[in-house]
């Protein structure tokens, strides 16, 4: 007889769900079997709550493996995680393999949570409840085993695809990976059923949800089938001949060697399915409640379920987040560091491209001299909840989501330790600095710059933190993967420029210039993407279903100089240097390596990611 721990089942998503006293009043050591689960109305919504525990925490961008994190933002070129023990930094210098892979957590956590998710859709008929809600059950399931086959598959690319619980009689050594294009099919189909299932509940407003909040909607499924179609009408996969050996056992390929446009049209008509569903809901559109484009931009992320959101998590009150972003002279660790490269890569406050390469190996920028940025010299202007008067000249008149996204050297950051929370701080990242690296014990900022953006501007560290939520998935991206797609497949039309233009204007910048050529306008929504979506747990994946990664993350990262400096306007402080020189080996490094283990298990039929082979003891 099948048993389920009780104490298992408890484990919700702490203040995210509901769950029941009687329920929580049960006993570790009790036991129930699917029987006794599935026939009681409480036991089989827990149990689908339980689910959703498996959602990985991305908020954790800093630690090692073993609690299902991120290693992805400090594993591309926008940020560095000053704590060592970090995986992105196996991933940075090429010391990830098949070995050490398990530390992420990422095979494992995502095939446990599918096979709970079949053990409910197999079982949930028998529930004695309504039929309304055991549709609603059940779009809420097919939606999470769409998401949790995505998130192994945009980390290994063909996946073995699950539809049911195995059985111990089954020849689950046998379970193979599936060609790319039959995962995004299954991935796609999925969160079609789950947006039929829940057409009822685009939008889960938190007046009237009664501890709904965190759970699918139709709107979750929808911007999920829009980035899977996204994804595989990408370069990586779509008529990718660099993988053409990159086979099943039998010979099958496992990734498209033949191009196919229609995969963008597909993906475009998924957006806009979505773009469409969103204003039909009336509940569900870009975030546009304050006037500051910086505060507006800032509260995306801030205010809890807005109207953006298609898909979060509730995280609580998450102080290791909090307490890594905030610098040295409040107590905290000051580890999530933005690089150089991800600084310049803001435009300028009226659109213009400040930074159009390097020389140097990194060291020297080229500067656009129509943008009016300027590297030397220090500003003797101030713009409210921007600059104050003395920061470096780099740092002025930048484009909005820059005073949003990254605190730097002078930025006015919450209130000072020093007089008890009641005067602004300014940040010191310099040498000698309250917040430099002559003041810290092992954690300091690295880079010379904090991350700004997703975290609360009015929390006090150590002494008071708000409920949060991670974002996974909202309708800024959306705009975004319409624009791409619709690119691809037809050119710059005037709706691909009205979707990137409404992401540009809230952002309070101009519209993008007309005239645009395919090529052209391609590469300017990847820029767009890169600086709307920054830490968002995008920009990894994006560079790699467009094959730049091989460019992007092949080269070294750079930062100001945090050896130097007394003062905020000492010039040795702002001069570049080298952090760390990161590796990328095309077209090994696209995929994530299967774990050792599970390979050896079924050598035979599991066929190991490409190039990437188990180290021999010592490497």
């Amino acid at each position: 007889m099948k048993c389920i721990c009780k104490y298992l089942l408890v484990f919700a998503l702490g203040t995210s769900l509901a769950s029941c006293s009687d329920f929580l009043d049960m006993t570790p050591d009790e036991v129930l079997t699917l029987d006794d689960v599935f026939n009681n109305r409480i036991y089989t919504r827990n149990f689908l709550t339980h689910i959703y525990s498996w959602t990985p925490t991305e908020a954790n961008m800093a630690d090692s493996g073993g609690a299902w994190r991120n290693p992805y933002t400090g594993g591309c070129d926008e940020m560095e995680i000053a704590f060592g023990g970090a995986y992105s930094h196996q991933i940075n210098n090429g010391g990830w393999n098949p070995s050490n892979i398990k530390d992420t957590q990422v095979w494992p956590e995502s095939y446990m949570a599918i096979r709970k998710v079949n053990q409910f859709l197999e079982n949930v008929d028998r529930c004695p409840t309504s039929d309304t809600e055991k549709s609603h059950w059940k779009g809420e399931a097919y939606f999470l085993r769409a998401w949790f086959h995505f998130l192994a598959f945009r980390a290994y690319g063909p996946i073995p695809l699950l539809d049911h619980s195995l059985d111990p009689s089954e020849d689950m050594l046998s379970i193979r990976r599936s060609p790319a294009d039959q995962c995004a099919k299954f991935i796609a189909e999925d969160c079609m059923r789950a947006y039929e299932l829940l057409k009822d509940r685009p939008y889960v407003d938190k007046v009237t949800s009664d501890g709904d909040l965190g759970r699918a909607t139709s709107m979750a499924a929808l911007g999920l089938r829009s980035r899977v179609l996204l994804y595989i009408a990408s370069p990586l996969y779509n008529g990718n001949t660099d993988m053409a050996s990159f086979r099943d056992v039998d010979g099958t390929p496992l990734i498209s060697q033949t191009y196919d446009p229609e995969k963008w049209n597909e993906a475009a008509k998924a957006a806009r399915l979505c773009l469409d569903e969103a204003a039909a809901s009336g509940y569900v559109r870009l975030y546009e409640r304050d006037s500051d484009p910086v505060t507006n931009y800032q509260n995306i992320f801030n205010q809890n379920w807005n109207e953006e959101i298609l898909w979060a998590k509730n995280i609580g009150t998450y102080d290791h987040w909090e307490n890594c972003c905030n610098p040295i002279s409040f107590g905290c660790f000051s580890i999530i560091n933005p690089t150089q490269e991800m600084v310049d890569a803001y435009e300028m406050a009226d659109g213009s491209t400040p930074i159009t390469g390097y020389t140097d190996n990194g060291l020297t920028p080229i500067i656009n001299p129509e943008s009016g940025y300027v590297e030397e010299g220090f500003t003797d202007t101030e713009y409210e909840n921007r600059w104050q008067k003395g920061v470096s000249n780099m740092y002025v008149n930048r484009e909005p989501r820059f005073y949003a996204s990254i605190n730097f050297a002078g930025a006015i950051w919450l209130t000072s330790r020093a007089s008890n929370w009641t005067e602004p701080h300014t940040l010191e990242f310099w040498y000698t600095g309250v917040d430099g690296k002559n003041n810290a014990g092992s954690d300091y900022c690295k880079t010379g710059y904090l991350m700004k953006k997703l975290i609360y501007p009015t929390v006090i560290p150590f002494q008071s933190y708000p409920v949060q939520q991670w974002v996974y998935i909202r309708l800024g991206e959306i705009y975004l993967n319409y624009a791409e797609a619709l690119n691809e497949y037809g050119g710059p039309t005037s709706e691909v420029y009205n979707a990137v233009n409404e992401i540009r204007n809230r952002a309070g910048l101009p519209d993008l210039p007309t005239g645009l050529s395919p090529e052209q306008m391609r590469e300017r929504i990847k820029h767009e993407r890169r600086i709307e979506l920054a830490f968002e747990v995008h920009r990894f994946f994006d560079v790699r279903r467009w094959k730049d990664a091989e460019h992007t993350e092949n080269q070294p990262v750079h930062s100001m100089n945090i050896m130097e400096g007394t003062h905020m306007q000492d010039p040795a402080y702002y001069k570049r240097v080298q952090i760390e020189e990161r590796v990328f080996e095309a077209p090994k490094h696209y995929f994530f390596p299967v774990d050792q283990v599970e390979i050896d298990k079924r050598p035979q039929y599991l066929v190991q990611s490409p190039g990437w082979t188990t180290p021999t003891s010592g490497d």
